[in-house]
């Protein structure tokens, strides 16, 4: 497990390389896993049917696992659990495709977590809140 000041370097780095704010994406890890590197999330459809799971400190979904093995990024889940420096820089990598495709607005960074269907607009402005919130916190310490 990384130590704290290896995690913000983790932050850091990703953020330079992508041009976003490492504030920004450790308030995403905060409000995804609570910074938490073994964290994997189970996402279920409304009859509770499995449909994805999320990985790690950024909770990486699995949709993106053929692309990033494609590249040679990822071998399997057990790195995003396993290497966090590496779930950092695929959420900032990922983020950063988002803001590309919709904007740098609050709504589309919600997208990260929401996606991009029109009906999911009210989930991507909740999750942006909390995002916005959490990194209002960290950057008064």
């Amino acid at each position: 497990m990384c130590h704290a000041k290896a995690s913000d370097e983790c932050f850091q780095t990703a953020g330079q390389r992508y041009h976003i704010s490492p504030y920004l994406l450790k308030s995403i890890a905060l409000v995804e896993s609570g910074n938490s590197t073994k964290s994997i999330n189970i996402n279920r459809d409304k009859k509770g049917k499995v449909i994805s799971l999320d990985y790690g400190v950024m909770q990486i979904n699995d949709m993106h696992f053929t692309q990033l093995r494609r590249l040679g990024i990822l071998t399997s889940s057990k790195d995003l659990l396993e290497k966090k420096c590496l779930n950092i820089q695929i959420g900032a990598w990922i983020l950063a495709q988002h803001l590309r495709q919709c904007g740098q607005t609050w709504e589309c960074l919600g997208s990260y977590n929401a996606g991009f269907s029109k009906k999911n607009k009210l989930l991507r402005n909740i999750y942006a809140r909390k995002v916005y919130a959490t990194w209002l916190k960290i950057r008064e310490r």
